[in-house]
């Protein structure tokens, strides 16, 4: 394998993947993201995800099959971005590449991202990215980490 890494406008076949991910155990515990039931999760692609034109969303592949995705959104003022990637594709860089990739195409700054604190491997990748620590809060009973990229 070669790991190249790139990105495309996501299909309606990725979906059943990415669904996957979502309920993925070990992606579960990490996010501290509770997996919706297909319906729910489908729903939400079809129409706040791909039916939101202020969304940005690729699905990342590796060496031509698809791996994962990454997404900005709007919520209130602050753009956010998210990503899972199946587990085969966990600990070889491509988090870092896809990334890297991602925000050359989406453009706003600053851009907020907000991982469980327990996901040293999440944290760590977007600090690679150039996002910085600034803050805490809290989703539910779980700690998350307030990371900025951009924000002076």
């Amino acid at each position: 394998m070669s790991d190249d890494v790139r990105l495309r406008d996501v299909e309606e076949a990725d979906l059943e993947l990415f669904l996957e991910h979502e309920h993925d155990p070990e992606n579960v515990r990490r996010s501290k993201f509770t997996p919706r039931d297909r319906e729910r999760f489908m729903i939400h692609w079809t129409t706040r995800v791909l039916g939101d034109p202020t969304v940005l969303v690729q699905t990342v592949t590796v060496d031509g099959e698809p791996a994962g995705n990454v997404v900005a959104w709007w919520e209130e003022d602050r753009r956010f971005i998210g990503y899972v990637f199946g587990r085969p594709y966990w600990g070889r860089g491509i988090g870092t590449k896809a990334l890297t990739l991602f925000l050359e195409r989406e453009k706003a700054r600053p851009l907020y991202a907000d991982p469980f604190t327990g996901n040293a491997g999440s944290v760590r990748l977007l600090e690679k990215c150039g996002f910085r620590r600034v803050g805490k809060v809290q989703h539910g009973e779980h700690e998350h980490v307030m990371l900025a990229l951009g924000e002076d």
